[in-house]
């Protein structure tokens, strides 16, 4: 995830200076709302358009406001890009919390990861999209930013490694390139599946598990081969 790279922040054309600072109506209930609803529109224009071809016109049109009320709520387009980022990273960090809450004390911990990494990646596919493809866009202080909640994620399974790896369960040199192999792994799926087909969630989280499990010089999952 060593990635960088600077992006352009999207203006409107014919404005002089720099924009004005956002207003506090952002804070008010149906600024809220309209912030919210200038990232859903955000998120599915970089989803299927790409962040370099779309413009602040465009994401007002998608929203049905005039084009100079977006900077109500944001100052420039790579705002929007950021704020996206870290909401998902948050919200990320957070289910996953309530996951681990929840799962039971004697649950394997990387079977626990592997399945929730999945699941949640794929009912937010779009998130996933623009969280990944969407990096190199990110100017060098947002990068910064948005890379240290992805380095808090990374840690939660490099921990894990590190545990299993002083238990003798796991057989890894270096446990934070296996995280991130792990990660890219997993992170993919939403690009291939699809509900129609013949796999069902549960025997993807199965079939994953069992690849993790042997680049890890674990014991294979002997269940991987019953449906889910």
């Amino acid at each position: 995830m060593d990635q960088s790279g600077k992006g352009q922040a999207g203006t409107l054309g014919g404005a002089a200076g720099k924009p004005a600072a956002p207003e506090d109506t952002r804070n008010s209930t149906k600024g809220g709302q309209t912030a919210a609803r200038v990232r859903k529109a955000a998120l599915r224009l970089f989803a299927r358009q790409g962040y370099a071809a779309v413009s602040m016109r465009q994401i007002a049109a998608e929203v049905g406001v005039q084009p100079g009320a977006l900077y109500n709520h944001f100052a420039t387009k790579q705002d929007i890009l950021k704020a996206l980022m870290l909401e998902h990273m948050r919200d990320l960090l957070e289910a996953w919390g309530d996951r681990r809450a929840k799962a039971p004390k004697d649950a394997d911990p990387l079977e626990v990861f592997v399945s929730f990494h999945i699941c949640y990646h794929l009912s937010r596919s779009e998130e996933v999209f623009i969280s990944y493809m969407e990096l190199r866009n990110l100017e060098p202080e947002n990068f910064a930013e948005v890379e240290r909640q992805r380095q808090a994620y990374e840690a939660i399974l490099t921990g894990i490694l590190e545990d299993g790896r002083k238990m003798g369960r796991y057989h890894i040199a270096e446990p934070r390139v296996a995280t991130r192999a792990i990660i890219a792994m997993l992170t993919g799926i939403p690009a291939w599946y699809r509900e129609s087909g013949s796999l069902t969630v549960g025997r993807i989280e199965k079939i994953y598990l069992d690849m993790v499990r042997g680049s890890l010089g674990a014991a294979p999952d002997l269940t991987a081969g019953e449906s889910g």
